[in-house]
């Protein structure tokens, strides 16, 4: 496929990530937000996050290092690699039917790409180098263009050396904002991650055999939006919209919004009737948006929590701020529905995925990983833990491209019964897709559109799709250490 390279662009200004002001607690680090146009006054508005009021949105996505402070004095600032200048960053928002125009430039010392999750797209956009793209080396330019079909709440992140890249902070957000969405008082960002650092403020090992055979490598400092703690300022009595995203490469969570009512209404940026947000697990590149109601007077609190862990671990504050605004009744309200093609299941095959341990794990020398056809020693780990179908990525010696996990009909629907036959979590995500969660053998599930499902030991888990998009797709668990050690293949729709 040929090679595109960008035309020069005007430069933006990247740090433009949109919203109610975050307060950086006294340990140091900031946070952002970002406010529905017009909802908050100019006192609690951050920077206006990067949008046009035309057809078209056009950004410059500069991949590079830059230093900024995750842990309070002494520590040094970390080494971060960002899209922009912070963590978290850029946030894009669109409005439904615009169409993004967004150039990566590559400032690193290694090649990268950007995939675009969750999103509906074609699939020589799709961000997979040697697979959907080359890869766009040091100092190149590579032009993404497309049009989200879908309404929602989205991120990107790179797919070679994600392990690393993505744990140094290479993510960014862009939202899909719905024409005809009920109005809320107040759209925040709100991006959980851990990171691996020392008390120096230096990146620790991001891939351990350990690890990467087990439930992965967790990090040891826990953030929301780039601060330990933060306080979130949102408008006092205001009704809120709160879009959480688990960005990190290896934990799961499950948030409460302590002190407040609060409920889910999408997930993965896909509408869901209102819920309690009483127990919604999110894997590693999940992402719900709830509603809940701010605190009636200025200055009071709520706490955004971590309750999957031994003890409920505290993530952020929520604070009032301004004058009230006018009492009402809150009533979660639904989001617009999305036009997600609907699958035919009375006629869908069942396709088995196996989610599995390799039977013998496998070791390469560096020297066998370079130079390949369809792929390096960057996007490829020397060893393989993992397997789907008894199938590790890659297979035969890492030689060639391995098959398609499976090929399907462009038209036809399918059913995915997801197996996981390992005594670990494992959040899986198909590319291109946003699939119909259906049911599962071991807990009572929700029926749900989403681009990743956390697949629990031993759970049986049937997913559907209409196969109305061709290309090659990635088809892995987004633990980055098992995708990277195996547990990813491709699905082919011809």
């Amino acid at each position: 496929m040929p090679h595109r390279l960008a035309a020069l662009l005007s430069r933006r200004a990247l740090l433009r990530a949109g919203g109610a002001a975050v307060a950086a607690t006294a340990l140091g680090g900031t946070g952002v937000a970002a406010p529905a146009a017009g909802a908050l006054k100019p006192g609690l508005g951050g920077p206006a996050p990067i949008t046009s009021t035309g057809d078209l949105v056009e950004v410059e996505l500069v991949a590079k290092q830059r230093l900024q402070r995750i842990l309070p004095e002494p520590a040094e600032p970390s080494p971060l690699i960002t899209y922009a200048d912070s963590f978290p960053g850029p946030i894009i928002r669109m409005r439904k039917g615009q169409r993004l125009r967004a150039t990566l430039v590559n400032g690193l010392d290694e090649h990268t790409s950007i995939h675009w999750h969750g999103i509906r797209l074609p699939n020589l956009e799709d961000g997979v180098p040697y697979l959907t793209q080359p890869p766009t080396k040091p100092g190149e330019r590579h032009v993404y263009e497309f049009t989200p079909p879908d309404a929602g709440s989205f991120f990107f992140h790179p797919h070679c050396n994600t392990v690393e890249l993505l744990g140094r902070g290479l993510a960014g957000v862009l939202i899909v904002e719905e024409p005809d969405a009920p109005k809320f008082d107040a759209d925040i960002v709100c991006l959980v991650k851990d990171w691996i650092l020392d008390k120096s403020g230096s990146f620790g090992t991001f891939i351990t055999d350990r690890g990467a055979a087990r439930a992965g490598t967790f990090g040891s400092v826990s953030t929301v939006n780039g601060a330990i703690d933060p306080v979130i300022e949102v408008p006092t009595n205001g009704d809120i919209r709160a879009r959480f995203y688990n960005v990190d490469s290896t934990r799961v969570v499950d948030l409460r919004v302590e002190g407040a009512e609060a409920w889910i209404v999408a997930v993965d940026g896909n509408p869901l009737p209102p819920r309690p947000l009483d127990g919604w697990p999110m894997g590693p590149a999940m992402r719900i948006d709830v509603l809940f109601r701010a605190p009636a007077k200025a200055g009071q609190t709520l706490r955004l929590t971590n309750v999957y862990s031994a003890e409920p671990r505290p993530l952020a504050t929520f604070r009032a701020v301004g004058p009230a605004l006018p009492n009402k009744r809150f009533k979660p309200r639904a989001l617009p529905a999305s036009a997600i093609p609907e699958p035919d299941l009375k006629d869908a095959p069942v396709i088995p995925m196996a989610f599995s341990a390799t039977a013998v794990a496998q070791s390469f020398e560096p020297a066998i990983l370079a130079g390949l056809p369809y792929a390096d020693s960057l996007c490829l780990s020397a060893k393989t833990f993992w397997a789907i179908n008894q199938q590790s990525w890659p297979e035969g010696g890492h030689e060639h491209l391995p098959p398609p996990l499976v090929t399907l009909e462009k038209g036809r629907s399918y059913i995915f019964e997801l197996a996981n036959l390992t005594p670990h979590l494992h959040p899986i995500h198909i590319h291109g897709y946003t699939f119909k969660v259906l049911s599962s053998d071991g807990r009572k599930v929700v029926p749900h559109h989403a681009d990743t499902v956390l697949l629990e030991p031993k759970e049986r888990l049937r997913v559907a799709i209409k196969a109305d998009n061709p290309g090659d797709w990635m088809f892995h668990c987004h633990i980055i250490e098992h995708q990277d050690t195996g547990m990813m293949g491709y699905i082919r729709v011809a």
